[in-house]
């Protein structure tokens, strides 16, 4: 690659870090490069430790890497928690008036990592103050570039005749940015257009931050050069997307017209965007609008979701585990009455609350086995940003195709990465309302015994569409039955959907085969983007190392067994301490994976990680589980 470079900018949570991270991935994907950027933030409102890392490239890219080229730091606890992660030949841009803070002083510092800290300070004979960590990166080789953003506001003051910018340390974030973008030679006018984008809301504020950006540029400048980064190709058709909204984006293209939630991290995110736009205007011509309603819990947002749907209307939910766990009675009424509706499940870590702004992928056998009793359901699992706009439609159609409640399975990771991804196109997914009814003629049985198991649905308002819905079993017109004889034939037409779902879904959308080798990966979701940057890491070298992404998590695909047949060795890759998915692959298949690669800690993986994982996989120096722990 011809540039692959890494920046992280850290502050308080609340100091604007996610702003600052957004100026300069919109600035980077203005000149052309691609970007993959993660917020990382403790549960707290404001005050404990927040950190971005953007990455850019002029090569595809689809994850982060273990070391940073740049630091941008405003606050003593991003020097003390990141100045190991500066690469030798990085850079590390910081306010002076840290230099003499104490370890004791940091009152966000956790136990655990302070005492790692401080034995690490006192191995070098050093003192546990700031100025002791960036001794410790200057003796690697790392550049340091302090500066007094204390200044900066006073420049800025004096030039303005406003004395009251002197205390306006909020837009640290916005001077660390164009400091930043002043070392590396970033073009001004795309610097001061990113953050006229990011505050266009607020025409005062972001005349403001255009005035502190166009200075702390030109401050940069003056700093010894440390790397250049050239303007790349543009590509035209591209867009800089949160993994969240593509989701909501991909319910809305695909028609979903009512969602419910509960606020909950991190899936809330996707419902306020949609509440943002609920009447959505493309080239003046609004498709219809989407109701979306707080309500208040995770019981009454299941509840309106399927009472939505009964009425015709696709709607769904969006939900993180601890709020699945109270849907899991609903989601049951759901199966038992045929009811389409699609869950979205942010997946976070757990057990109980967990890490609750963390990711993890700790309910996949959760989703699967969730409810009480055999019903039908689909747990799909999307992997990237861009797949998640186009899953999200999908599972609409899956839904309404087979009558089932589909559980489309995302994670903090996904949520919260930005990402550059070619422009979305709706057309590529049409829509499929299955046997969605226009009119009705005769005694209509909603639950009817057809031959593929699929009854047709009645829609609200439909003449003579009348039907009955109970949580018990009940006979073809919904009315409650206890019979035996009938409850045999319910069950095998609702179950056989399982099977119609096998036979019906394509093979590229249950699975996809990106290569098969020797040593093959099998994994879903998320990690599948540090596993293709870790498989083209070991390409460079020399190596080829296979991959199988599964989708369709429940039911399983049977033909991923003839597909692992020709691996010698399968490699196990997920972000839970179980292994979850290899257990249902052991279940389905009776394949059990040679090796497994696991992360627990409430961090996404980076395929600096994996790659080196593999590599002692292949050279035999690997243990069975190989667990992953880079993260601050």
């Amino acid at each position: 690659m011809a540039v692959d470079f890494s920046w992280l900018i850290g502050g308080p949570q609340g100091s604007g870090v996610e702003s600052g991270a957004n100026i300069f991935s919109r600035l980077c994907a203005r000149m052309g490069y691609n970007i993959f950027g993660k917020r990382e933030f403790y549960s707290n409102i404001k005050g404990e430790h927040s950190y971005f890392v953007v990455r850019i490239s002029d090569e595809p890219i689809h994850s982060n890497v273990n070391c940073v080229d740049l630091m941008t730091s405003f606050d003593a606890e991003t020097i003390f928690r990141h100045h190991s992660e500066v690469r030798d030949s990085g850079a590390i841009i910081y306010d002076t008036v840290l230099e003499d803070i104490h370890v004791d002083r940091v009152r966000t510092l956790d136990a655990e990592f302070k005492s790692r800290l401080c034995r690490e300070l006192d191995s070098a004979g050093l003192p546990h103050t700031v100025r002791s960590a960036l001794d410790l990166a200057r003796s690697r080789g790392v550049r340091l570039y302090p500066t007094s953003f204390q200044n900066v506001l006073e420049t800025l003051a004096e030039e303005s005749q406003n004395p009251k910018l002197r205390n306006l340390v909020r837009i640290f974030n916005v001077v660390g940015v164009s400091l930043s973008a002043g070392l590396l030679g970033l073009p001004l006018d795309e610097l001061l257009a990113a953050v006229g984008y990011i505050f266009s809301k607020k025409r005062q504020i972001a005349d403001l931050n255009k005035t502190a950006a166009r200075h702390s540029y030109v401050l940069g400048t003056s700093l010894e050069r440390f790397v250049r980064i050239p303007v790349c190709t543009t590509h035209p058709d591209t867009l800089l997307v949160q993994g969240y909204e593509a989701t909501a984006l991909g319910k809305i293209a695909a028609g979903c017209r009512f969602q419910s939630y509960y606020p909950i991290t991190p899936a809330s995110d996707e419902s306020t965007y949609m509440e943002l736009h609920e009447v959505l205007d493309v080239n003046g011509q609004p498709p219809g609008s989407t109701a979306v309603v707080q309500t208040e819990d995770e019981i009454s947002a299941v509840g309106m979701m399927i009472g939505s749907a009964l009425t015709g209307t696709r709607s769904s939910t969006s939900t993180s585990g601890p709020g699945f766990a109270l849907m899991a009675e609903a989601l049951g009424w759901a199966g038992i009455n045929e009811v389409p509706v699609v869950i979205t499940l942010y997946q976070r870590s757990g057990p109980s609350t967990g890490l609750p702004t963390r990711h993890g992928q700790d309910d996949l056998l959760f989703a699967v086995h969730a409810g009480a009793g055999d019903f039908p359901k689909m747990v799909y699992a999307s992997g990237d940003v861009s797949e998640s706009f186009y899953d999200a439609m999908r599972c609409f159609n899956y839904s309404d195709k087979f009558q089932i409640p589909v559980i489309h399975m995302m994670d903090k990771f996904l949520a919260s990465s930005v990402v550059t991804c070619p422009r979305f196109n709706p057309s590529r997914v049409s829509i499929d309302r299955g046997k969605l009814l226009d009119s009705v003629s005769g005694p209509y049985r909603r639950f009817e015994l057809t031959d593929d198991g699929i009854s047709p649905r009645s829609r609200l308002g439909l003449d003579d569409g009348i039907f009955w819905n109970t949580g018990d079993e009940s006979d073809e017109f919904g009315h409650i039955t206890e019979d035996p004889v009938l409850r045999v034939k319910m069950m095998d037409k609702r179950m056989s959907r399982l099977d119609e779902i096998i036979r019906h879904v394509p093979q590229s959308e249950q699975f996809v085969v990106h290569d098969i080798q020797e040593h093959t990966i099998v994994s879903w979701g998320s990690t599948k983007g540090p596993i293709l940057d870790a498989i083209r890491m070991l390409k460079a070298d020399g190596i080829q190392v296979g991959f199988v992404q599964v989708k369709l998590i429940h039911p399983f695909p049977p033909d991923i067994s003839s597909i692992l047949a020709d691996a010698r060795v399968v490699i196990d890759v997920e972000a839970n301490h179980a292994a979850h998915l290899a257990k249902l692959l052991r279940q389905n298949t009776g394949i059990e994976p040679d090796y497994y690669i696991l992360k627990y800690t409430g961090r996404a993986m980076t395929c600096t990680e994996i790659y080196e994982s593999l590599n002692r996989i292949i050279q035999n120096k690997a243990g069975r589980r190989e667990i992953l722990t880079h993260g601050a």
